[in-house]
């Protein structure tokens, strides 16, 4: 499927490509998989954190934050055509990022808000993503959000460990805050971008994955004739 732009959502960099990319290649020509259902209250939980921290100068709530003040939150940005050697075809990024902060120097970071543990192995998925984000704030397409240049990625991790019980009959959770930097590499990001283009270049999809619960439902689906 050479000499043709594929939009890409930097969403699905983390963990529909680590999963199957067997479904990710369908997802990008269209065919979806069935929704997940996220719990309602990491929903709560996100919206909360993005409301607090709304215009907050982060330095003075989160240890080991440099100076920087929150400028925008949940924009979408989208990237000119990336090429890359090699290939026929390119790719454009178009997704919605969580947050940026602009820092006193006038430089940018952009956030992901995280709730819960963040496992060691999903941070370079996490890196994809903000790294999808920067390349399409710092290359944008005609029209699109631009911001350079963003000198900071990370993950804004709120990890919930108590409930507290107070005497107006409410009751909340708290627990820890912390700022996981992601070094900024834009070599083996494109690289990334390469192995995915050269997938979705293929005139079918790549074989499932034989862990991929999908998969297997697709093939069972098959096998007996549904």
């Amino acid at each position: 499927m050479g000499n043709k732009n594929w939009q890409l959502s930097p969403s699905d960099f983390a963990f529909l490509w680590e999963d199957c990319k067997r479904c990710f290649y369908l997802k990008v020509n269209s065919f979806y998989r069935p929704r997940s259902i996220m719990p309602k209250i990491f929903t709560i939980i996100d919206g909360e954190m993005k409301k607090f921290f709304k215009e907050k100068q982060l330095e003075k709530v989160v240890v080991g934050f440099p100076a920087g003040k929150v400028e925008f939150g949940e924009r979408w940005v989208e990237s000119s055509a990336i090429s890359m050697p090699g290939l026929s075809s390119t790719c454009t990024i178009k997704g919605k990022f969580d947050t940026v902060v602009r820092f006193n120097d006038g430089s940018y970071g952009i956030i992901d808000f995280k709730t819960a543990e963040t496992k060691s192995e999903h941070i370079p998925l996490y890196s994809r993503q903000l790294h999808a984000y920067a390349h399409a704030l710092e290359n944008p397409s005609t029209g699109a959000l631009a911001l350079k240049p963003i000198t900071k990625l990370g993950l804004l991790v709120y990890e919930p460990n108590n409930f507290l019980m107070h005497t107006n009959q409410s009751a909340s959770l708290s627990g820890r805050l912390s700022w996981i930097e992601i070094q900024r590499n834009d070599k083996d990001f494109l690289r990334f971008l390469k192995e995915v283009v050269t997938v979705l270049e293929q005139p079918k999809p790549p074989g499932g994955n034989p862990a991929c619960e999908w998969c297997k439902y697709r093939d069972t689906s098959r096998r007996i004739g549904l």
